[in-house]
Parts: C-alpha cells; sequence; structure tokens
C-alpha cells in the first residue's frame, strides 16, 4: 500500500484535487483498459466533487467508458433526499454523458436489505466479469470519514468490519436504527486506489488517530481501509489542524 496525505487549503480546493484525480485517472484507465470503474460515496464532501466534474470542459473524461457503483447506500428509494445514488445523479450523472446502462446504483428500496446486498454483490460479478472466488478491482474507490470514523456504511463496532467472504453488506446501525448498504473491506482493500475527502474541524481529532495514531484493539473502520494499490488523503485545513506538517504536502 502506497499512503499519500495531501493538505488542501479549504473545502473547494480539495475538490478540486479530487477532481483532477478523477480525471487524470479516468484517462489512464480508459487508455489502458478501455474503461474507468470506479465507486461513489455519499455526504456533503462528495458533493464538491461532483459538481467539480459537472463543470468540466467537454471531454475532459470520456463518460462513455465510465461504470460508476457505489460504496454504500441508505435504504430508501432513489427519488429520496436521502439516497446517495440519486444526490450523485443530481448533481453529476444528469449533467454528463454518461449512458444509462453505465450507472449502476444499490436498490436502497428493496424491502429486504440483504436480498439487495446478495444482488449487488451478482451485479458487481457480472459487469466486471469477476468469478466466484475473486474481488472484483476497482480502478477508483471515493470514500469519505465521519467524526466517527466510520467510512462508507461500515460503523465502529460494526459485525460487517469482520466480514471477508461477502462482497456486499446490509448491516444494522444502530445509532442511526436502520440498515445501510455497503462494500466490504475485502472489496475496499482490493481497488488500484482509494481517495478519502475529509473536511471540516469536527473530523480533526478522529482524522489524526486514524492517520498516526496505533490501530489499537479496536480501530476505526477508517484505519483498516488497506488498499493493495494506492491510498490518498486529501483532507482540508480544518481537518488537519492536529496533524503534524510532516505527512502532508500542499497541493
Amino acid at each position: 500500500m502506497s499512503r499519500v496525505v495531501r493538505l488542501c487549503p479549504d473545502a473547494g480546493e480539495l475538490a478540486r484535487a479530487a477532481a483532477a484525480e478523477f480525471v487524470r485517472r479516468a484517462a489512464v484507465a480508459v487508455a489502458a483498459g478501455g474503461r474507468f470503474t470506479v465507486a461513489l460515496s455519499g455526504g456533503h464532501t462528495p458533493l464538491r466533487l461532483f459538481a467539480e466534474l459537472a463543470g468540466a470542459p467537454p471531454g475532459a473524461v470520456a463518460w462513455e467508458a465510465v461504470h460508476v457503483f457505489w460504496a454504500d447506500e441508505r435504504t430508501v428509494p432513489p427519488e429520496n433526499p436521502e439516497s446517495n445514488f440519486g444526490a450523485a445523479s443530481r448533481a453529476l450523472l444528469q449533467r454528463v454523458p454518461i449512458p444509462e446502462a453505465n450507472v449502476h446504483r444499490m436498490r436502497g428500496e428493496d424491502p429486504d436489505p440483504a436480498r439487495a446486498a446478495a444482488d449487488y454483490e451478482l451485479l458487481l460479478r457480472r459487469v466486471l466479469a469477476v468469478p466466484a472466488a475473486a474481488v472484483p478491482r476497482l480502478d477508483l474507490i471515493v470514500l469519505g470519514m465521519g467524526a466517527d470514523g466510520h467510512t462508507a456504511s461500515l460503523f465502529p463496532g460494526s459485525d460487517a468490519l469482520a466480514e471477508r467472504s461477502r462482497l456486499v453488506a446490509s448491516p444494522w446501525v444502530g445509532k442511526l436504527t436502520a440498515r445501510r448498504l455497503t462494500l466490504t473491506l475485502p472489496v475496499l482493500d482490493a481497488a488500484a486506489c482509494v481517495i478519502f475527502l475529509v473536511t471540516g474541524a469536527d473530523k480533526a481529532e478522529t482524522l489524526a488517530r486514524v492517520l498516526e495514531g496505533p490501530a489499537g484493539p479496536e480501530p476505526l473502520p477508517a484505519q483498516l481501509v488497506r488498499p493493495c494499490g494506492e491510498l490518498l488523503w486529501l483532507v482540508d485545513a480544518a481537518a488537519a489542524r492536529l496533524l503534524p506538517p510532516a505527512p502532508a504536502s500542499p497541493v
């Protein structure tokens, strides 16, 4: 694993840096293999990234060769304001020329979340042509981190953190009194690149623990993401205020 921490002065600059990484990595993947596979996350921070990508010059991204998946989803219909797919669709996907067949959402509206998780695993294997014994390797997974250290919908103490055979889980999140759909750690760790987007002073203590502290007997979920490829943390100044200066470099 190659880990880089990049300090951005504010959330706007972070979004621009993330968009530049997306554009660059898409171009490399399409040139090498004819397509770019990416998993997106929900939350407020990625919305700035989506806006930057939606406003990119025509041709900056070969959208016809991009396949979009999701790192996690809430158990709501796509038109619900809480839907991760719905937010990405409104902010990005409806504003760029990506084929509908290339957008692969989790079925959060399924009344049986376990079935929805199993169906999404089948979809991942089918679209990415991955046999039952293998783990798919996405070109890029974009993640956020909560103030409690959760990422995707892998929360502290979740049974899903121990999952090693399934690609997608439907854990119960007690603090939210709801189930979520989420990619599991084996999928996150198989990615060619994982980018964490972290903004806000409320994340500072957790970010310092994740990046600088020992994992301890009960590591935070974000500490457990160790991709075999690249790991890039894009953090704004507010979130990075407790980090020592050495690990971070200016954009």
